[in-house]
């Protein structure tokens, strides 16, 4: 199957400024143009624009997946300087995970603290504000 710009868009969640981008950065290798110039996508191509929006949730910046890329191309070889890209992604992912688990853990915190003066369990006690002793 053929696809072109805009169908490739609704496919993967990408806007057209984003896909083009891309293109235009060397990301997407192998796009062929129809007699009319303009790009078109076949179904390797559509999947590896998947790959590349999940890099950049996982927080890879442009230059890293160009990195990437470059190793894909050539070949097997190259695995282990990928996992180890993944491994780093994947740490700073956990990392991420951990921070935002311990944001709510607060804000979980906090919420019970209020609740609790709010039903006359626990008197107000703040740290801004100053009473006289």
């Amino acid at each position: 199957m053929i696809y072109t710009m805009m169908q490739v868009c609704k496919e993967t969640d990408l806007t057209y400024q984003a896909l083009k981008f891309y293109c235009n950065e060397g990301l997407i290798p192998n796009v062929r143009r129809d007699k009319n110039n303009r790009r078109i996508f076949d179904e390797h191509n559509v999947k590896w624009i998947k790959d590349l929006v999940c890099l950049k949730k996982c927080g890879m910046s442009i230059q890293e997946m160009k990195e990437y890329l470059e190793l894909c191309l050539q070949g097997e070889s190259t695995i282990p300087q990928r996992k180890e890209m993944l491994t780093q992604k994947q740490e700073a992912l956990r990392l991420s995970i951990k921070e935002l688990e311990d944001s709510v853990a607060y804000i979980d915190w906090k919420q019970n603290f209020y609740d609790e003066v709010l039903t006359g369990k626990r008197p107000y006690v703040s740290n801004l504000i100053r009473v006289e002793e």
